[in-house]
């Protein structure tokens, strides 16, 4: 009775725990890079590549599973962790970003919490997993001028800030056979998440010539609000081939979403030499200038094959799928403020590999003991900017590497990772990172049974 009192103390805890946290981290893991496609909606969605886990293994996340780390992007992982352990991770992200087309290049550098993330048994063939990551960012400032042949010429300055964190718990369940034997598996699982954060975007148009008196300065602000749910869930099944390998798979389904966002707009002309409000268009006397806006996600679907050789080699294949396009965001003002987003999604795909040298965790050496991962990917069609006589798709690729060392002789690791990612086109606008990540994945015996006093 004390141990089942325990778990469940225990479990609390950390939830009361996570939930304190989540109000820090949107500020966190808030990104300094320039990313002028994340100016719509609720951003620039970065998942799986910013947890180390995933970065090193390019992506290739769907039929992972193991006993002494924690794997969000597939619930049916939680599976994995042995009824008498608990695992916790937490990872760190150093980011270079280059920004660049024909004409010009700008580079950025920024550091963040990556994600923490929890997994524990409440029964023999019932766990849980939870923890806090990040889900999209806006972080952008850029400017153009345009020539009018009434107005002059016009520079337009477009800034914005902000992030979505996710805050989720999933639990997950062995429906065949156990983590702790060597036989056949079936495993499944879900999420549930809480999206929630804050973006800030603003537009200025300024008017280059000196006569104001018919063409002013104007500013354009908006701030958006997201709370909002989300699930995803997902099976996991092994089969043992003869007694040195294992084959794998894994399905993971995410529903399109459409999210209602809350936002507040204004709309004001002021003179260059002060931000001071001289006349506000939106909102009129008597208008609230708070509007409901609307952001869809596409439905997700994801396949994962693995083939281990136990204890020495594992390789990783990952196919995922989005069938849909439209666009992903529409604003809900009785004004333009910012208006329709010109980021588009079309029918998109995502193809990922990985391989891993497993170490020995029993041997003499420690260097044998370390576990070599590396992987790359290959997204088509990710988003795609224009109307339809002019659409520009834009596809992105990467590679990741990375180890993880084993500390002491227990199941804990302290892994390391760097990834390169390459987004869009150079005549176009292109993106390229280069991410470097370091993760701690703390794997403890806990609610063991003590048999003497």
């Amino acid at each position: 009775m004390n141990s089942k009192i325990n778990k469940i103390f225990n479990t609390a805890a950390l939830l009361v725990a996570f939930a304190a946290l989540s109000a820090a981290l949107p500020a966190a893991a808030q990104s300094g890079s320039n990313a002028p496609f994340s100016q719509f909606g609720i951003g620039l969605e970065e998942q799986p590549f910013n947890m180390p886990m995933a970065a090193r293994n390019g992506g290739a996340v769907i039929s992972r599973s193991g006993n002494n780390f924690v794997n969000p992007f597939n619930p049916a992982s939680y599976a994995s962790i042995e009824p008498q352990s608990f695992v916790f991770d937490m990872g760190f992200t150093l980011q270079m970003s280059t920004l660049s087309n024909s004409a010009k290049r700008a580079n950025d550098f920024q550091s963040h919490l990556g994600s923490i993330t929890f997994a524990m048994p409440i029964t023999k063939w019932w766990k849980i997993g939870g923890g806090l990551m990040p889900y999209s960012t806006a972080d952008y400032e850029s400017v153009s001028s345009t020539t009018d042949p009434i107005s002059g010429n016009i520079k337009t300055r477009y800034d914005g800030y902000g992030s979505v964190s996710q805050v989720f718990i999933g639990s997950a369940f062995n429906i065949v056979g156990r983590p702790d034997k060597r036989d056949v598996r079936l495993q499944a699982g879900f999420n549930a998440k809480l999206l929630t954060g804050s973006i800030q975007r603003t537009i200025a148009y300024e008017h280059q010539g000196n006569d104001t008196s018919y063409f002013m300065n104007s500013r354009k602000m908006k701030d958006t609000y997201v709370r909002n749910f989300a699930f995803d869930a997902g099976l996991q099944f092994y089969i043992p081939l003869g007694s040195k390998y294992t084959l794998g798979t894994g399905f993971t389904f995410a529903p399109g979403m459409d999210y209602s966002l809350n936002e507040e707009g204004l709309v004001y002309t002021f003179f260059r030499t002060s931000t001071a409000l001289t006349d506000t268009i939106y909102p009129l006397r008597g208008e609230e200038g708070t509007f409901v806006s609307r952001a869809q996600t596409a439905s997700t679907f994801g396949l994962g094959l693995s083939l281990e050789r136990d204890g020495m080699w594992a390789i990783s294949l990952d196919y995922t799928f989005a069938p849909w396009s439209g666009t992903k965001y529409t604003e809900g003002s009785p004004i333009e403020i910012f208006g329709q987003s010109m980021v588009q999604y079309e029918p998109s795909s995502r193809l990922a590999m990985a391989l891993e040298f497993k170490g020995d965790r029993d041997a003499s050496s420690y260097w044998r003991r370390i576990t070599w991962s590396a992987g790359g990917h290959y997204e088509n069609n990710r988003l795609v900017l224009g109307e339809a006589a002019n659409k520009q798709p834009l596809a992105e690729w990467g590679l990741g590497a990375g180890a993880s060392l084993p500390m002491r002789k227990g199941r804990s690791l302290l892994s390391f990772s760097v990834a390169y990612s390459h987004f869009g086109q150079k005549d176009l606008l292109l993106q390229e990172r280069l991410t470097f990540g370091i993760a701690i994945s703390s794997c403890e015996t806990w609610f063991m049974k003590r048999k003497y006093n």
